[in-house]
């Protein structure tokens, strides 16, 4: 994207002249607990915390997003597959109106992106799950090829099939596909692509 970036490692505590935080997936300490539970209390959190505070943007991928739930910056948890199986493989996502740059107008109605977890089961209490619906927070769910819907809960459990979401304030993302892994030719699709830019795009707004 031509952006400049640099890494924070886990055990700093101060994120630095930021505009856009990117919590990443992997296996936080082994996933020996519950997902994102031990990463949460990383000594780099508290900053984290303070970057959304102040209305910074924020992206968490896979176990950046079990991260940002646990740490209490996006609401309900992710649990195991419904499957109990780990899944890898290339999903379609029905885009919903999320935000002005989130959205089927910029990003196209269904989008083609890796998973790989196996913890992707988003789960929210009746009341969270309505707010989330009310003030168009969810991102995208998983669909049927051309964005046919679902049956309930079929890629991994997934309440309302629900693949990822964003908080209220709408700087904060979270999302079990993995854009990252669809942006150059030789990837399932580029389509990942589409989507950063829609959140660099968001933060340009924010500014």
């Amino acid at each position: 994207m031509g952006l400049p970036t640099r890494l924070v490692w886990h055990k700093e505590t101060d994120l630095g002249p930021t505009d856009m935080v990117v919590v990443p997936g992997g296996f936080s300490f082994g996933d020996y607990l519950r997902c994102g539970a031990i990463a949460q209390f990383s000594p780099i959190i508290p900053a984290v915390k303070a970057h959304a505070a102040r209305g910074g943007l924020i992206l968490g991928i896979c176990n950046g997003f079990q991260i940002l739930c646990e740490a209490g910056l996006l609401p309900g948890a992710l649990i195991r597959n419904r499957t109990l199986e780990f899944r890898c493989e290339t999903v379609d996502l029905a885009v919903n109106h999320a935000t002005d740059h989130f959205n089927p107008a910029a990003l196209g109605e269904v989008l083609s992106l890796p998973i790989a977890h196996g913890e992707g089961n988003y789960r929210i209490d009746p009341e969270g799950l309505e707010r989330l619906e009310g003030n168009s927070q969810i991102l995208f769910r998983y669909c049927q090829a051309g964005g046919a819907v679902l049956p309930a809960a079929s890629v991994n459990g997934s309440i309302n099939n629900i693949a990822g979401i964003r908080n209220e304030a709408g700087n904060v993302f979270g999302m079990m596909p993995h854009p990252e892994r669809a942006v150059e030719p030789f990837h399932p699709s580029q389509d990942g692509l589409k989507v950063i830019q829609a959140i660099l795009d968001q933060q340009a707004s924010l500014s």
